[in-house]
Parts: C-alpha cells; structure tokens; sequence
C-alpha cells in the first residue's frame, strides 16, 4: 500500500502539525517501505476535540445503527484483506500465511463479532424498581502495539465503537501501515466524521498525549507492564478509567498422564508462532522429572523445524533484547538445546528459534518476559510443585494444561493464577474474554467482556 503522509481527524486525512516523520522499515530485509506523520501533543488534541463533538450524536445513535456501521466495517476490511496480509508481512515480517491465517482472519472475525453484538446486546435491565442503563464511557485514547497490529486495533476499536464511544487511535510507530487501512474502511463504512480518529506518532509524544489529555475519559493501552503501569498512574491522578492488556509468562503444564508427543509439538508451534511476539505464549513448559528428558529431545527437535518458517522480529531493538535474554539464560547456567544467540542471517532481524534446558523457576528467562522465539522447559516434581511453580511468576495471561482426562486438567487449571487457560489444545475464542490475572493487566477484551469495558452503568429508580 502507499503510506498516507497525513493524519486520519474528524473525518478527513490532514496534515501534521510538523513535518516529522517515522519512516517504517521491513524487518526482513532492513528496508524503508514507507514514511508516516509523526503527530504530536497539537495533533492528539484537535484529534480528541472532535472525538468529544462528535460524541453525544454518536452516543444517542441507535444500538442497530451502529451495529450497521460495524458490519459495513466488516464489508471494507474484508474487500481489502490481501492488502492487510501484504502490509502486515511487509511491516512486520510475518510470514504471508500467517499474515493471511492470523493476522487478517483473526480481526475480521472480532470484527464481525462486535456487529453482531452491537445488535443484539441489551443496553439496560430491570432490576427490582430501577431500571439501569449501561452507556457509553465517552472518548476513548486507544494505544496498540505492533505484535498483531490490525487485531489489536479491532478489539479496542470495535467494541468502543458498538458501545457508542468515540476513538482516538495511537498505533504502534513499528506497523502504523495497517493502522491506516482501517481507517480508510471506516471511512468507507460510512462511520460519522469525528467517531474515529488516527494519530500516527511516538510512544513517548503521540502516546503520552493521548493518555494524559483530560478530554479523555478511557485509556485502552496494550503492551508493555512498564508502560501499563505509567498509563495506570497518569489515568490515576485524574481519576480517569484504564483498560490494561500488558505481559506475559504462561506456563504449558504437561500432566503424566498427557500424550507427551502430541503436548510438546503443539507447546513448541505456540512459542513459536509470530516469531514469539505473542504476549499470551506459552513460554515455559513445565514436565514432570520421569518425562522431561523425553520432553526435551523432543522439544528441540521440533524446534528446529522452525528455522526457516518464522519471521524476524520487529526491530534490531527487539532483536538485541532477545539475543540479551538468551546470552543472560546461558550464563544464569541454563542449557541451550536448540537455536541460540547468534544471528541466523546477515540482513533482517532474526533470531533463531531457541529451547533452553535445566531451567530453574528462579532464573530470569523463566520470569521475564522475552518477546521472541524462546522456550524454557522446567520440571517438576509432582501437581502442587507444577502448581507452585506455574503460579510463581508476576503474570497471569494465559496458560495450557495437558492430560489424559480433561476433568483431570480442568481441575488443575481451575487453580491457576490466569486469565485463560487451553485445555488439552483448545481452540482460540473470538467471544471469550481476554486479560489477564496479577501485573498481566486489568479489564477484558473481546466479546460481551470487552464490549462492557467501554460502557458506564446509571440506574433509574421508580
């Protein structure tokens, strides 16, 4: 696609109030594909103003209206979902079948979920003598991050919009090419003028901005627990609502009685997958001690199959992190079995997909957040020291259990510390909640949950 050199406000492409710029390189081949505004403090200020004006129309449009709106959406991102795959790839570095599988299909499916729930959802109750209404929460500062960039986009956007918000959107500086293909569909889609707004820019500027404007009544912010908890306190000091989807560092508990094999391959896919920027990866494996050699050859193994069919990360920042995890595992006396720190290419940032052994819970590969294609295997002695060992960290995103019988790994993941748990592979959702327990975040997104998040309750008593 070609880059708009201008910013999406008020129903219009406009031009920065400077003429900065973020130049937008390939991670795959470390080339310029394309230069967007750098917008600043000016910019997300006009961008919030007309959000608000826009607001109290949008807000008293009915529920089915709206509902119209989103499938019209739908209809715009579905006619250019070649175009998605190709910039998300191009952006990215995902390879095309994933952009096309996971990166398209994924948010087109969310996408449609919400038209189907701006319809259908009830906007107020009776409750004995009231009557209570759930309304929207007003304007909404949306911050997203480049790991899935068009679904991190329609899970903040959609809902807000079936919920009667309106939306200032910050993209990621890494993948704001995306970013911009939604906006032309929801300009397409017919989405009143002011209802949705892009401000492509900096974290640190753009971003900062949007969280800290007062015409901002709800910051939706996905990523980083660090930044999470700097969002968390500006919203704070001006009382002001947060949606917080941030970290990860799942555990994958493979019971005894599990098919090893099966629980393994499917374990190693999942960390694996968008080149392990997944913030709800199963990043550490724990096996029982009878296992776990077994586990191990077999998790290196699969592994290795991965080498040329993951893409580069997102950036040589990311990449430098990564390979700093993976230097730090080995010296912490971690066992490398697959991959390892050394650059698999001479140009893109790639890491190789790497599986560390005699992982310790106290190590720091086994309790940060790494971000990339590395898996730890840690094991342990029986349940309640997998248990221990699974709840010992910070976070709480996400998690597996495997084994035999699925009331035997319901009953172990009912005592996870986690937002959602896979139970023997279980398939991905689009309508169950997402978010997490402990530093993971706070709110949901996705399905009733996530549209609930953009929605303020007001009873009426008879």
């Amino acid at each position: 696609m070609k880059a708009h050199d201008a910013l999406y406000i008020d129903g219009a492409w406009r031009p920065a109030a400077s003429g900065d710029v973020i130049e937008v390189v390939n991670p795959a081949d470390e080339q310029v594909i394309g230069k967007v505004p750098a917008g600043g403090a000016l910019d997300v200020d006009t961008a919030v103003r007309a959000a608000r004006a826009a607001l109290p129309a949008w807000a008293a449009t009915p529920p089915a209206e709206r509902a119209a709106r989103l499938a019209a959406l739908h209809r715009a991102l579905v006619e250019r979902k070649d175009e998605i795959a190709e910039t998300v790839t191009a952006e990215l570095g995902s390879p095309l079948k994933f952009s096309q599988a996971v990166h398209t299909a994924v948010p087109l499916a969310v996408a449609a979920s919400f038209a189907e729930l701006a319809a259908s959802h009830s906007f107020e109750e009776k409750v004995g003598n009231s009557t209570v209404l759930h309304e929207p929460i007003g304007v909404v500062g949306a911050i997203t991050p480049w790991n899935y960039p068009l679904h991190q986009i329609v899970a903040k956007a959609a809902p807000a919009l079936a919920a009667g918000c309106t939306i200032v959107l910050k993209p990621a500086e890494d993948t704001p090419l995306v970013a911009q293909l939604f906006a032309e569909a929801v300009h397409e889609a017919g989405v009143p003028a002011g209802v949705f707004n892009l401000v492509t820019g900096l974290g640190p500027v753009a971003g900062q901005a949007l969280a800290e404007h007062p015409g901002v009544d709800l910051v939706s912010f996905t990523g980083s627990t660090a930044i999470g908890r700097q969002i968390g306190a500006v919203a704070g000091a001006a009382v002001k609502k947060v949606a917080l989807e941030l970290g990860g560092k799942s555990a994958n508990v493979i019971l005894p009685s599990a098919d090893l094999a099966r629980a393994v391959n499917v374990g190693v896919a999942n960390v694996m997958s968008n080149s392990g920027q997944t913030c709800s990866a199963w990043t550490r494996m724990l096996v029982h001690r009878d296992q776990y050699a077994e586990a191990v050859e077999l998790a290196a193994t699969a592994a290795a199959k991965y080498g040329d069919r993951i893409g580069p990360v997102v950036s040589a920042k990311q990449q430098a992190r990564v390979r700093g995890y993976i230097e730090k595992g080995v010296a912490e006396g971690a066992r490398l079995v697959a991959g390892g720190p050394e650059a698999p290419h001479e140009r893109g940032w790639f890491v190789s997909p790497t599986v560390f052994a005699d992982v310790t819970p106290e190590m720091t590969i086994a309790q940060e957040e790494i971000f990339g294609p590395v898996l730890t295997i840690l094991r342990y002695e029986d349940e309640e020291d997998a248990l221990r060992i699974a709840n010992g960290t910070v976070y709480g995103l996400a998690g597996a259990v495997w084994a035999g019988e699925e009331a035997e790994a319901v009953a172990f993941a009912r005592r996870m510390d986690t937002g959602q748990v896979d139970i023997n592979g279980g398939r991905f959702n689009p309508l169950a909640p997402f978010g997490g327990y402990k530093q993971s975040g706070v709110g949901r997104e996705l399905g009733s949950h996530g549209l609930a998040e953009y929605l303020q309750t007001k009873s009426l008593q008879f």
